[in-house]
């Protein structure tokens, strides 16, 4: 048998270019979707070098019908199995719900909702028929608590990953959610906001969250929350009032 391949949204940067490292570094082929084109390249001509292994390039934007088309066609395709998919690709909105554009809140929830759950339908058949497979949703610890539409979106591929690892895990499908809390990337940085607020022992390295996140994959979890730190918060987010957890997850806004 070949390389197992996988596929990464949203590879360009951050925690899909962290994902697509560290799967090339196990000597995962991989296939890597952004809309940069030029930087999409750089990184894959870095992976290939420093590797050795395949890596294809898929150009295309995942809020049009046609980018999601595309790379749905790949995950599809019989003759070019995927073993691993990771729905990595999102943005969140600085501005509160009210201060949002409804354009801008449809463009988020597309990519946080509609979009990973196109792409898990067009891999999961083939992955059942070959009975076996992983997918990786990345999700944050903003889905466990009352945190704006983001949150909310964010709660759907949790819920989501829980009951399709359940349902399909025994059929060799295993549906992971991750969920960090901040991480060292550029995704604040794009969105506009205001990071000054948040505590330095708050912050993850994309390295850490990654790791943890592949290894809780490759058990077969449902959710998988990086680091001691996170995995306490969430579970004291569950008993305190709605209003304080709210508050501590504004911090980054």
């Amino acid at each position: 048998m070949g390389r197992p391949t996988a596929l990464i949204t949203g590879a360009s940067a951050g925690l899909g270019a962290e994902f697509a490292r560290q799967l090339a570094r196990s000597q995962h082929n991989l296939v890597l979707v952004a809309r940069d084109a030029a930087r999409l390249g750089a990184t894959a001509a870095r992976l290939r070098q420093e590797f050795g292994v395949e890596v294809e390039v898929l150009t295309a934007d995942l809020l049009t019908d046609d980018g999601v088309a595309a790379t749905g066609a790949r995950l599809a395709d019989p003759a070019r199995p995927v073993d691993v998919l990771v729905n990595n690709a999102g943005f969140g909105l600085v501005a509160s719900f009210e201060a949002s554009t409804a354009r801008e809140e449809a463009d988020q929830l597309r990519l946080l909702v509609r979009t990973p759950m196109e792409l898990m339908h067009a891999a999961l058949g083939p992955m059942l028929e070959r009975r076996r497979g992983r997918i990786i949703n990345v999700a944050s610890v903003a889905g466990f608590i009352p945190r704006g539409s983001y949150g909310a979106a964010k709660a759907w591929g949790i819920s989501f990953s829980r009951f399709a690892n359940l349902r399909y895990g025994p059929r060799g499908v295993h549906v992971t959610a991750v969920c960090p809390g901040f991480v060292h990337t550029e995704f604040h940085q794009r969105m506009g906001a205001n990071t000054g607020r948040i505590p330095t022992w708050l912050w993850l390295d994309p390295d850490q969250v990654v790791r943890e996140g592949l290894a809780d994959s490759a058990r077969g979890r449902a959710v998988s929350i990086p680091s001691r730190r996170y995995t306490a918060l969430v579970a004291i987010s569950r008993l305190v009032p709605d209003r304080v957890a709210a508050a501590a997850g504004n911090r980054g806004r």
